[in-house]
């Protein structure tokens, strides 16, 4: 019995781990899936794609950014889990909203929802894994974690897709939200809060937190790297759909199809080679965790802009695979350093400050920023203006690989090692 016992207690942060991943995949189709839905909801409600790329920026990150951190607060103050199936449940719930709205106003409001929701989610989750992982297996753990990402963008073209195509496009915000509120109950019941060494009463104010990460040079150079890559990452991968059946004349599944291989292939080789290769460089060097990124985002930018600028669909898909894995390489090493900037009770808040800066940037910017692009190149190019302001935003790839070279030294000087047991 004792041994049965050993064994459950041993699999239980895998368990855990798994969950945390579920929901994050549902939170990255709820993202995704208004992106592959583009074409289809210009086309009911008449809209330009600068009013698409707000929808997809603006409307989702400005609260889901602001409100991370009070929500990380409370979660490092009392239950990560309970925070977290509340988040889930109310971006869900808003996410099957979006599929009744009539107008941009209303789309808009409903995308506003479901960013708060999701403010609650990432942050708490950061945290739930650096306490059930030790560290020389928590970079690993976070990017299995982050294959959500890959999983819930592709998932989201592909679900999103195929209901547009079989019912319409309100369905698919529908089917996808009402899962998420059903899939709620079951995490809270699966997803136990760990003890913590540091008492709950005794939690330390957030203006400590900042206080620590603003005397840290490896903070800022790590959250603005990041909020680079995410500017077009997040833009790119709202817009591509629309690329793929403007430049290559693709219908909505043939466009999910092709855009979901590169990200379930790339994507989820990406993530986890990156928390993989992290544990093992970062524990001889701690700079790893930021080298690892700069590497992969310098060799990232050149190839999505051969593939943009490349008349076959086919070569293209090539020249895209590599960038699909590179481009998010970062999460398990840059998200991992983040969690040792501070002590184990400010995990939650510091994750949450990074998501501020990275979200408000990345989400908030990428979208709109190729929207508003591909409309004033429009008279210039016609239906290529996307394929062109793909190719300029991808370029940010660049500052990133810069900001994230520049890190490596200080993070040494800044890292946290991990208390004794």
């Amino acid at each position: 019995m004792a041994t049965k016992t050993a064994t459950a207690h041993s699999r239980y942060p895998a368990i855990v781990l798994a969950m945390l991943l579920l929901v994050y995949t549902f939170n990255f189709l709820d993202r995704q899936i208004l992106g592959i839905l583009v074409q289809p909801i210009k086309a009911e409600l008449g809209l330009t794609d600068t009013q698409m790329g707000l929808l997809g920026g603006p409307a989702f990150a400005l609260l889901y950014s602001t409100l991370a951190i009070p929500l990380a607060l409370i979660a490092d103050r009392t239950s990560r889990s309970w925070v977290i199936t509340i988040s889930l449940t109310v971006w869900s719930l808003f996410t099957a909203l979006c599929g009744v709205a009539t107008s941009f106003w209303q789309l808009f409001a409903f995308r506003v929802g479901v960013g708060v929701g999701e403010a609650g989610g990432v942050a708490p989750s950061y945290a739930l894994i650096a306490d059930y992982f030790p560290p020389e297996r928590r970079a690993r753990a976070l990017g299995i974690y982050s294959m959500g990402i890959p999983i819930g963008l592709a998932g989201g073209t592909l679900i999103g897709a195929f209901i547009a195509a079989y019912v319409d496009w309100r369905a698919a915000f529908i089917t996808v939200g009402i899962a998420g509120v059903l899939i709620a109950p079951i995490f809270r019941w699966v997803v136990k809060e760990p003890k913590r060494a540091a008492p709950v009463a005794g939690r330390a104010p957030v203006s400590a937190v900042f206080a620590i990460l603003a005397r840290k040079p490896s903070f800022w150079l790590m959250a603005f790297a990041a909020s680079m890559s995410s500017l077009a990452g997040y833009g790119l991968a709202f817009w591509v759909p629309s690329l793929l059946i403007r430049s290559y004349h693709f219908d909505l599944q043939t466009t999910a199809l092709y855009f979901a291989s590169l990200l379930l292939i790339g994507g989820a080789s990406g993530v986890y080679l990156g928390g993989l290769l992290a544990d093992r460089m970062g524990r001889a060097d701690r700079g790893a965790y930021a080298k690892l990124p700069a590497i992969a985002w310098l060799i990232t930018a050149p190839l999505f802009v051969a593939g943009f600028l490349s008349p076959s669909p086919v070569i293209a898909w090539c020249l895209f695979l590599i960038p699909n894995a590179l481009n998010i390489l970062w999460l398990g090493p840059i998200t991992t350093a983040v969690q040792h900037l501070v002590p184990p009770h400010m995990r939650a808040t510091a994750s949450a400050s990074f998501l501020l800066i990275n979200n408000l940037i990345g989400l908030g910017v990428g979208s709109v920023a190729i929207g508003a692009l591909s409309d004033a190149l429009t008279v210039r190019f016609g239906t290529e203006a996307l394929r062109y302001s793909a190719v300029i935003v991808a370029c940010f790839y660049l500052i990133a690989t810069v900001l994230a070279f520049v890190a490596v030294k200080p993070l040494r000087k800044d890292w946290v090692d991990e208390p004794a047991a």
